[in-house]
């Protein structure tokens, strides 16, 4: 049996809540938020089986470079070691992603195309978008529906549209969604 692999972790207040990081010490292994942290914690031992996990300060400057993004410093990300472990395509959708240029958006069709020449791809990029480890650095929140509305993002929509204004991006309002009760008065 191996040895545990050794992880090091660290918060980070936001306006978005509780910002987890987790690195091998060197480079960043995980970004998510508190809530998340079952599926965090399930990636981890998916990944690595065993591993120990330490409180750290800063851990692979994982800390420093989200905070001064958050603080304005839009590319502060942009160099971040990450080491995200997946499968060969989704390696290629996180790089593709980490391509997109801070303050635009691209929908899963055109990610699909960037990653393998054709739109027909488009619910497997999407499906490899959701599982990205990294959230932020790796940015699957600039990932957009074809009629331009925000659509699944793994930390909740209002994180997405806090990222993306956070950016620059300039969102087209989304329409109002009828609730149960509005719906059952035209049954």
């Amino acid at each position: 049996m191996g040895m545990a692999q050794e992880l090091y972790a660290d918060r980070i207040e936001s306006p978005i809540g509780t910002i987890l990081i987790i690195s091998d010490g060197t480079r960043l292994c995980a970004l998510d938020y508190r809530g998340y942290d079952h599926r965090m914690n399930a990636f981890l031992a998916a990944r690595y089986g065993a591993y120990d996990l330490h409180d750290a300060e800063d851990p692979g400057r994982a800390t420093s470079a989200v905070r001064a993004y958050l603080g304005g410093d839009l590319r502060a990300l942009d160099t971040l070691a990450v080491d995200t472990g997946g499968t060969p395509f989704q390696e290629r959708v996180w790089a593709e992603l980490r391509r997109i240029p801070v303050g635009t958006t691209i929908t899963y069709g055109e990610l699909a195309i960037r990653v393998t020449g054709g739109i027909s791809a488009s619910r497997a990029v999407g499906h490899a978008n959701s599982l990205n480890p990294v959230a932020i650095v790796v940015p699957c929140h600039r990932v957009i529906g074809a009629d331009a509305t925000l659509t699944g993002y793994a930390g909740g929509l209002e994180r997405k549209r806090w990222l993306l204004e956070h950016e620059g991006v300039r969102l087209r309002e989304e329409p109002k969604r009828r609730n149960d009760a509005q719906l059952s008065l035209l049954t």
